[in-house]
């Protein structure tokens, strides 16, 4: 028996800037890890480089002051609603500040008890016990902290209503109903990241004059800044106090001509990967995690589609209940050698995860990596598509 299932490795990789050659170096590092660690590189293994570098290495920032001017292009003068936007010093705080300067007005509205994310103000425990109801109970800042009192983030202590208050210099109120925003402005930001597509449908049916959502900011350059034409400001990150670096562009492009480098350099036909935050949710936070607008931005042909595989528990306890020993792993071999192409509503493959692989990978490749100074924004993941027969 072959003991090895899935392996996931981090590899390190050197400080990426912008210019740097991201495919030769992408590509150094992984051959050279395999020189380095003793193993050897295979057919279907997968290279996955995160968002972060590739993007660093396209020059992919823009500033507060570009931010405000393409938002004040598309505004003028009116007051706006900014509505739903995640609760992160990372991931919005710049964004904020570059709407705030880019507008006369700015009315936020945070949805409660938690963000888009899973970041929360309180707990539903604590929204039952207030007798609160949360599709429909309308607040101001004030009333909220009268009712809830401290209302800091779990794990980042933040207060992000007072936080958020001050940067925006701006009034905050709290709902779950967009709508609620249009009694202040008929001009809205949706800022919400996988519903803003409803979002902005359901304020436009409600009346609002114009809907912009945050992958319409920075879709083309503004005064030489970065840019992206698929999701503008969507999975952006701090930079610096003044500037974000924002989702990458040309991310298909960039893993086609990576898996094209790693075949010259290894004769092996390696599937490749941009990912960025992987889809998995915290059970003390309940946060999950997905702030980027996909998991994975771009991926080689062979990572497409979703796995196809039978649960062994429940070949174990049903089909082979009978069998043991050599024989038992012989006939689960066979059953696996044997399985149809297609497992959908079959009960061999009941409790088995329909997700697209990428996504699987992508949160594989998120939790190896981590967002700290583990150094290893290149994955390699091997076996990924071997199974038990193999």
């Amino acid at each position: 028996m072959d003991y090895q299932g899935t392996i996931s490795r981090g590899i390190r990789a050197p400080i990426i800037r912008q210019g740097d050659n991201l495919v030769q170096i992408t590509a150094d590092c992984v051959v050279n890890a395999s020189k380095n660690g003793g193993f050897e590189l295979q057919d279907k293994d997968v290279v996955a480089v995160t968002e972060a570098v590739l993007a660093r290495s396209q020059g992919n920032y823009a500033t507060v002051e570009q931010i405000a001017k393409d938002v004040s292009n598309k505004f003028g003068d009116n007051t706006v609603g900014l509505i739903f936007p995640i609760l992160s010093r990372n991931r919005f705080s710049m964004i904020l500040k570059g709407i705030a300067k880019g507008v006369k007005k700015l009315v936020i509205m945070l949805s409660y008890p938690s963000d888009e994310v899973g970041n929360s103000f309180v707990s539903m425990e604590q929204i039952l016990e207030k007798n609160v109801n949360p599709y429909s109970d309308v607040f101001t800042s004030d009333e909220f902290y009268k009712i809830f009192g401290d209302v800091r983030h779990t794990f980042t202590g933040v207060d992000y209503i007072q936080y958020y208050k001050e940067m925006g210099n701006c009034e905050v109120i709290l709902a779950n109903n967009p709508t609620e925003i249009l009694k202040h402005t008929k001009f809205v930001i949706n800022a919400d990241i996988h519903s803003r597509k409803r979002t902005k449908k359901i304020l436009l049916n409600a009346g609002a004059e114009k809907v912009v959502s945050l992958d319409e900011i920075l879709t083309s350059s503004v005064d030489g800044s970065g840019f992206n034409p698929s999701y503008g400001v969507l999975g952006s990150n701090l930079a610096t106090e003044n500037s974000v670096k924002l989702f990458p562009r040309d991310a298909q492009k960039f893993v086609e001509e990576l898996q094209k480098e790693l075949q010259k350099r290894t004769g092996k036909l390696i599937e490749c990967m941009v990912y960025g935050d992987g889809a998995f949710k915290d059970p003390v936070g309940g946060i999950w995690e997905l702030a980027d607008p996909v998991a994975s931005p771009a991926f080689t042909e062979g990572l497409k589609g979703k796995p196809n595989e039978i649960k062994l528990k429940y070949l174990a306890d049903n089909d082979l209940a009978n069998l043991s020993g050599e024989e038992a792993i012989e006939a689960m071999k066979q059953a696996i050698r044997s399985k149809e192409d297609d497992l959908v509503n079959n009960m061999k493959s009941q409790g088995t995860t329909p997700r697209q692989i990428t996504d699987l990978l992508a949160s594989l490749a998120d939790l190896t990596s981590g967002s700290g100074d583990k150094g290893t924004p290149i994955i390699l993941i091997q076996n990924y598509f071997k199974n038990f027969s193999m």
